[in-house]
């Protein structure tokens, strides 16, 4: 159990500037901004989630979620929807 806590900590400490400058797309002009911003949304709450988790010593949970988040994360900026 130690083990997986030490992976989910070093994880979220990786995360944690990837999502707290996460943005929607300022440039975006395909009139998306609504999916863009629940898109944005999805991963700002796995990513909260994944916290919360982590704070119940549910290191399981807790990684799932972070997945969760960097999924939705990945997928807003590979279509340019996030920056």
């Amino acid at each position: 159990m130690e083990d997986l806590k030490a992976k989910v900590e070093k994880y979220l400490e990786r995360a944690k500037p990837l999502f707290a400058g996460l943005v929607v797309n300022p440039e975006l002009k395909c009139g998306c901004g609504s999916k863009a911003k629940k898109i944005l949304d999805m991963s700002m709450r796995y990513y909260s989630d994944s916290q919360h988790f982590y704070k119940k010593g549910e290191y399981l949970n807790a990684l799932t979620a972070l997945e969760y988040a960097e999924g939705w994360m990945d997928a807003g900026k590979e279509i340019g929807l996030l920056k």
